[in-house]
């Protein structure tokens, strides 16, 4: 892989990273408080799980998208736009439920989530069927996260 192919991986990897990062910081102080305090719907997994399952996401949905930007056919830089602006909506749900503690806000950006994860699959799609492959642990961690929030909403 040439230098440029590794930085622009480097910048698309990174780039999730740091939006779950962002994220992050609006979730750490209320998971031994607000969260510690809910009541949780009886599929909801230990706490220790969410770190290492989004990182492993961030990085495959970075690695998407750069496959994506390689390609050579019309439309990436579209496709490429709408991976950066999912990625403010992804950081925005964690922002909604935990730094906010808006349970239902936070229902409402999870299912805009989804439905701009499976735009960006059918988008990917025309440039590289392994970029979508590496989508699906996404759009299914995403769904079962609105399983959760929705679980949360109704006991809470």
């Amino acid at each position: 892989m040439k230098l440029g192919s590794i930085l622009a991986l480097v910048f698309f990897v990174g780039i999730s990273l740091a939006a779950g990062f962002i994220g992050s910081l609006s979730t750490m102080d209320s998971i031994q408080g607000w969260y510690a305090t809910l009541n949780r719907p009886s599929w909801t997994p230990p706490n220790w799980v969410f770190g290492p399952v989004w990182t492993l996401l961030y990085v495959l949905m970075g690695t998407s998208a750069f496959l994506v930007w390689r390609s050579k056919k019309i439309g990436k830089y579209l496709a490429i736009w709408l991976f950066l602006g999912h990625l403010l909506v992804n950081l925005f749900w964690s922002i909604a439920f935990f730094g906010m503690q808006e349970l239902l806000l936070a229902m409402i950006v999870i299912l805009v989530l989804l439905g701009l994860i499976i735009a960006l699959m059918r988008m990917y799609a025309a440039h590289s069927k392994c970029a979508v492959y590496l989508m699906i642990p996404y759009l299914l961690w995403v769904t079962y996260a609105a399983t959760l929030n929705l679980g949360f909403l109704i006991l809470n």
